[in-house]
């Protein structure tokens, strides 16, 4: 797939570029990040290329994987990553996993959950998603937030869902599916019944 280029009323959510290589390497200093996620730590410039030279660029190449940058549509500042890296889209599966996250200084703004209800939108309507999922080390209560935000539905712990640095972590799931945001789904969908 061609990268594309996503809008949100405060933030331009874009295909990174070489250009943006220390800014990411700045905001991957923040010991929270490494902390929750699977960037390298320490986190370096050559991190920041391999990442946005080679994964990210092959990810569009070869629709294994969508990133975006996600940056303030007022001056162009960094606020994270946000996108789509484990991709299930042939029928009748056509799910994605989303994931995100935040430079230090531009937390609680909600620019996150403003980049991830963004992503989903653009998941359902041009990808066919049906089932948007979410998965975080149990702990990582700002990632849940930023979750709960954009409107995922919290649905329980997986045990040994996540491996993260040689260690498998218990994760909390979510899922957003279109109807959550007012969308058609190509699949009709049968709730469990309450009770």
């Amino acid at each position: 797939m061609e990268p594309v280029t996503l809008t949100t009323g405060r933030l331009v959510l874009r295909p990174f570029s070489r250009a943006d290589a220390e800014a990411v390497r700045d905001a991957c200093q923040d010991p929270e990040i490494p902390r929750w996620t699977d960037v390298p730590s320490p986190y370096s410039l050559d991190d920041a290329l391999v990442f946005i030279e080679r994964i990210a660029r092959t990810g569009w190449r070869t629709d294994t994987q969508y990133d975006f940058g996600v940056f303030t549509r007022d001056g162009g500042v960094l606020v994270g990553a946000t996108g789509l890296p484990r991709l299930a889209l042939a029928a009748p599966d056509r799910r994605a996993e989303i994931g995100f996250w935040t430079a230090r200084e531009q937390r609680r703004r909600g620019y996150t959950a403003e980049a991830a209800r963004e992503v989903a939108r653009w998941a359902f309507t041009d990808l066919g998603v049906e089932r948007l999922e979410w998965y975080a080390q149990v702990g990582n209560e700002a990632s849940r937030a930023t979750a709960l935000r954009a409107g995922f539905r919290m649905e329980g712990t997986l045990r040994a869902r996540l491996p993260h640095r040689g260690t498998r972590r218990d994760a909390w799931s979510g899922s957003l599916l279109p109807s959550d945001l007012g969308l058609p789904s190509a699949t009709p969908y049968l709730p469990a019944p309450r009770g």
